[in-house]
């Protein structure tokens, strides 16, 4: 059964509007990876700096604690 132009244009149609979609969803998902990147980044440091607390803190180094806790930014 042969298809009249109309219905390969709409098909044409179609699966343009399909890839316009997953291409804005290509977008849409390595937007959310760099996110999570950037956070996973942000929890390795923030387990760093826990460290570097703990380990003086536990030797009641109290200068090196007040260096560490001095050189902390929250605001990063």
């Amino acid at each position: 059964m042969t298809q009249s132009i109309s219905e390969h244009e709409q098909q044409g149609r179609a699966l343009r509007q399909q890839v316009a979609r997953l291409r804005k969803r290509v977008v849409d998902l390595e937007q959310e990876v760099q996110e999570l990147r950037r956070l996973s980044h942000r929890l390795a440091e923030l387990a760093d700096v826990v460290q570097e607390l703990l380990v003086p803190a536990a030797k009641r180094d109290d200068e090196r604690l007040k260096e560490l806790l001095d050189d902390y930014d929250p605001g990063r």
